[in-house]
Order: structure tokens, then sequence, then C-alpha cells
């Protein structure tokens, strides 16, 4: 299999992919339609910046030796399938991929999801990277309800209607 695609690890994509899918649903039943675009658009950030914290969390491990002792999926720069300076370009990609398709549904909707995009981004990298990783002190469950739950059903609902309601904010929750 390409190193690529071991390194983004496909099988997590449904914790990005599902809240898409939930807020989507969730408008349909709302308005009887949906916006295929604006629907598209956030299924390709929640991708993105799913596969972007994957290549993120696996170059900071990798240079903090984090990894070398593993059991689990193989990681790209702890089993020397790619350099550390080549996994962290790859996530610096994969975020600006999903910056530009961020920008795109915030220029159709809303510009404030521009702020919320950047935090995103910001908090998928210190995940586990910089000096005082938050992922490692028990917090990285808090950062996934928020990011994967709340954001991404929320955004991808407030995408779709223009509006945020009692069953996206449930929604949102079970998500998380």
């Amino acid at each position: 299999m390409n190193k690529w695609l071991i390194g983004a690890r496909i099988r997590t994509l449904p914790a990005a992919i599902a809240p898409v899918l939930s807020a989507t649903a969730l408008a349909y039943n709302k308005n009887n339609s949906i916006n295929l675009v604006n629907g598209i658009l956030s299924l390709f950030v929640g991708i993105s910046l799913q596969i972007g914290v994957n290549y993120s969390n696996d170059y900071s491990d990798g240079i903090k030796g984090t990894d070398e002792e593993r059991v689990g999926p193989t990681r790209l720069v702890a089993s020397g399938l790619a350099t550390p300076k080549a996994v962290k370009k790859a996530a610096l990609i994969t975020y600006l991929i999903g910056a530009i398709f961020g920008m795109a549904l915030a220029l159709r909707t809303n510009p404030w999801l521009i702020l919320i995009g950047a935090c995103a981004i910001v908090s998928a990298w210190f995940y586990t990277g910089g000096k005082k990783p938050y992922g490692y002190k028990g917090l990285g469950e808090v950062s996934v309800f928020i990011f994967f739950g709340l954001v991404a059903t929320l955004g991808t609902f407030y995408g779709q209607t223009g509006s945020v309601t009692v069953e996206a904010i449930f929604a949102a929750i079970s998500n998380g």
C-alpha cells in the first residue's frame, strides 16, 4: 500500500465523514433539500483536517520518539517510511487544502467560519505538536468532541441551512 495512504490513516475518516452526513440529513429533514456544493465543501474540509491531524501527529510523535515502540498502525516517521520533513510537509499541504475548501465554504455562507477553521487547524497541530501538546495531557478527547463533534456537525448544518437548531446541537453532541 502507498505509504501516504498508510500515513493518512484512511480507517479514521469516518470520524470526519459522519458529522457531515448526519448534519446534511438533518438539513434535508428541515428544508426538504440540501445544498450539494456546501455539503461537498464541508466533507472535503473534514476529510482534509482528519488527514492533516494524522500526518501532524505522525510527524510530532516521530520526532519526539513517542512512536518508537509502537503497537498498532504503522507510523511513517517512526517506521522510517518517510522523513520527518516530508511528513510535516504533507501535514501542512493537507491543512492548506482544507483551508482552501473551508475558505470557499465560508465565502458562500459566513466569514466567521474562517476563524473557526483556523482554530481547528491550530488545535490539530498542537494536539501532539509544539512544546506542550495537549493530547499528552488527556485533552485530546475534548478537542475531538469540539472539532469533530460540535464544529463539524454544526458547521455543516449551518452551511446547509444558515441556522442552528436544537436537533443539530443534539446530533453534534452525539457525533462528538
